[in-house]
């Protein structure tokens, strides 16, 4: 006796309609707000470069594109000024102040972090509070300072007066002490009893593990100071010692506001900027996520 199977229908089965993919409409809203925000973000760059490219006969026209673009702007910004010398006083200040913070900052924030000692809490609220108090208000004792230890006399002491302001943070230590905690104390304990020194410990074990910390520390800084504008006007005495924006800021003469000029020398700004971010964007990213969290 033989027992026959009935076969599936293959038509019947390619007759039935395939389920739709129902519209998920939170989701969608989402993707129109990121696009919109995305749009309004890259808006002001692609003005400030596309006006970069522009003939002075052409700033006052309302065209968004150029009819015919020219790089004569960015010529004149690379050899008719000094931009040159104030791209490596911005870099120079720049940098100097991102290593120092990284490190003092890092150092503190550890310190607050691992070790028991009485008042280290009160040290902890006293360095938040100075995030209260408004850059204004220090300027003038910044300068008091500055002006009775004669740092500006000198090309040393002139770079030294421009950075010392931000030679730490308040942001950088609190910052520092979240991402300190986050580590177990059981692993630098297995440290000290092999005879790692305390700094061998910070340096060699503790430091590589918040290394996203650093990163976003790092950005942080080096955006800050780079576009510092206000100490270094008041501070600065001499031209060879302008950072970019203030000598940006120059453009800005009695025969009007040169703008070619001012976005050819904006866009060249961002690029270490850009430069920066794209080496440490997956590190900044998951510290600015990883901030403030324990376990």
């Amino acid at each position: 006796m033989t027992t026959t199977f009935d076969k599936p229908d293959t038509q019947d089965s390619a007759r039935q309609p395939t389920p739709r993919r129902r519209l998920n409409t939170p989701m969608l809203l989402v993707y129109i707000g990121l696009t919109v925000g995305i749009v309004v973000t890259l808006f002001p760059f692609a003005w400030m470069l596309l006006t970069s490219l522009k003939s002075f006969q052409e700033l006052f026209n309302l065209s968004f594109f150029p009819a015919a673009p020219t790089l004569d702007n960015y010529r004149q910004v690379l050899l008719e000024t000094k931009f040159i010398q104030w791209f490596g006083n911005s870099l120079l200040v720049a940098g100097v102040t991102t290593a120092s913070v990284l490190f003092f900052d890092s150092m503190v924030g550890y310190t607050l972090a691992k070790f028991d000692f009485p008042g280290k809490n009160i040290i902890f609220i006293l360095i938040l509070s100075t995030l209260m108090i408004p850059t204004e208000m220090l300027v003038i004792p910044w300068f008091v300072g500055v002006s009775d230890i004669g740092l500006s006399k000198s090309v040393p002491g002139a770079y030294l007066a421009i950075m010392f302001p931000g030679l730490m943070s308040a942001f950088g230590v609190f910052l520092m002490r979240q991402f300190f905690e986050t580590l177990p104390d059981d692993l630098l304990e297995a440290a000290r009893i092999d005879g790692m020194s305390e700094f061998g410990i910070f340096w060699h074990i503790a430091l590589p593990l918040v290394r996203p910390a650093l990163a976003s520390l790092a950005i942080f800084t080096f955006l800050g100071n780079w576009n510092a504008f206000l100490w270094p006007l008041i501070v600065i005495q001499k031209p060879e010692f302008r950072t970019l924006p203030v000598g940006t800021a120059l453009f800005n003469g009695e025969a009007g506001t040169q703008w070619g000029l001012i976005m050819a020398a904006s866009s060249l700004a961002v690029i270490p900027v850009l430069i920066v971010f794209a080496i440490f964007q997956k590190q900044i990213i998951e510290g600015i996520v990883l901030t403030g969290m324990k376990g």
